[in-house]
């Protein structure tokens, strides 16, 4: 990120240190991200091996208790994850991992499709679909308005990968042909309707088998073994849904290392197999901790009682790093303090497609960074 707005503007000097922060957020999301995508990896082995086929809603529940209580389990997945993401990083396979990506990204949305048509029938799935789709303003009330904002916000920043030069890196490969705007709202779109998706197949199913719809990121995994365990061929349909979860997590992890190490070359100078080496390792030992949360270290509970230091990890990145380094971008990319409205619209117009129209300037000026500054306040208050 250093160079590309180093190059974006060489005069505005002062932007030169955002590169070191963006390269600090992105170690701090893969500290706890290569965990998560750790026990994508286990349960694919775990499918795929029958562990669930006859287990019922207790005995699913025990083994992702049991999963997370064990250290080396959790550092042997995790440590795969970060070895995998970076020897492909340095065998530099982005042609050939783009195409396989996407492959598998459509396999994996035609399989979450049958689920979701699945999970909606589900005995007890009417509740759940009212529960997801039927708003409760009372209950949105006794939340609090701006404690629902907020969480909203701070999702569609991590799920987008805003703030911390992702969408910066994945944007200069696309090709000039295409707009920035029209890719923008494709990869929106997308993402908003694959959120949906994956709802229409969590949240039924976590009435259908009495699983707590607050239990966070662990609802994939108490839910959808469930679905698996009672489906026809459910081992099958598991194994494959797992084994392109694992993908998807693998490419955004991909992503993001690209991200560490295109900083880490630029800033020391180093070739792509040292700093590969160099961040691997360091990446390793700085995932323990998140790893080892859960068993060794779960006496800390940096955020109160019951969370964890993923939890502490998330909220750091969530809640700060990524709307604050969405403010900044926005800040650099369409005032005078750094690229300039007509630079950013000029290249934002490149191309076929949806373009960047003057009457936006007022809002992206000053409404948007606004309401981005409004919700990092309001996130560091709640």
């Amino acid at each position: 990120m250093r160079p590309a707005l180093r190059n974006a503007h060489p005069a505005k000097k002062g932007w030169r240190w955002h590169g070191k922060v963006a390269l600090a957020g992105n170690y701090l999301l893969m500290m706890f991200y290569t965990t998560v995508a750790g026990w994508m990896l286990k349960y694919f082995f775990d499918t795929a091996s029958g562990a669930f086929e006859g287990a019922g809603p207790e005995a699913i529940a025990a083994h992702f208790e049991t999963m997370n209580a064990s250290p080396w389990t959790l550092v042997f997945f995790m440590g795969g994850i970060v070895g995998i993401g970076f020897l492909v990083c340095a065998a530099g396979l982005q042609n050939g991992l783009e195409r396989v990506t996407k492959v598998m990204m459509i396999l994996l949305l035609a399989i979450m499709l049958v689920l979701a048509v699945h999970s909606v029938f589900l005995p007890g799935a009417r509740e759940g679909l009212a529960f997801y789709l039927l708003p409760d303003i009372e209950r949105v009330r006794a939340i609090g308005w701006g404690q629902v904002v907020v969480a909203a916000m701070n999702q569609a920043f991590f799920t987008l990968s805003l703030g911390m030069g992702g969408m910066a890196i994945f944007g200069s490969y696309i090709d000039r042909e295409h707009s920035l705007l029209k890719e923008s709202v494709h990869v929106a779109a997308l993402d908003t309707f694959v959120a949906i998706v994956a709802g229409m197949i969590v949240i039924p199913a976590c009435f259908a088998y009495n699983v707590e719809v607050s239990a966070g990121p662990s609802l994939i995994f108490l839910t959808l073994p469930n679905i698996f365990s009672a489906m026809p061929l459910g081992r099958l349909w598991g194994a494959l849904f797992f084994a392109f979860m694992t993908f998807a997590a693998l490419s955004t992890v991909l992503g993001v290392f690209e991200n560490i190490l295109s900083a880490t070359m630029d800033l020391t100078g180093w070739s792509r197999k040292k700093t590969c080496l160099v961040n691997g390792a360091a990446l390793f030992v700085l995932s323990l901790p998140c790893a080892l949360g859960f068993n060794v270290l779960e006496h800390i509970e940096p955020l109160g009682a019951g969370t964890t230091i993923l939890d502490l990890e998330d909220f750091l990145v969530s809640s700060l790093i990524l709307p604050l380094g969405s403010l900044l971008f926005v800040l650099y990319c369409t005032t005078s303090l750094g690229w300039g409205w007509n630079a950013f619209k000029k290249e934002a117009n490149t191309g076929r497609g949806a373009r960047v129209q003057e009457w936006m300037r007022p809002y992206m000026q000053y409404v948007l960074p606004a309401g981005i500054a409004l919700l990092f306040v309001t996130g560091l208050l709640l």
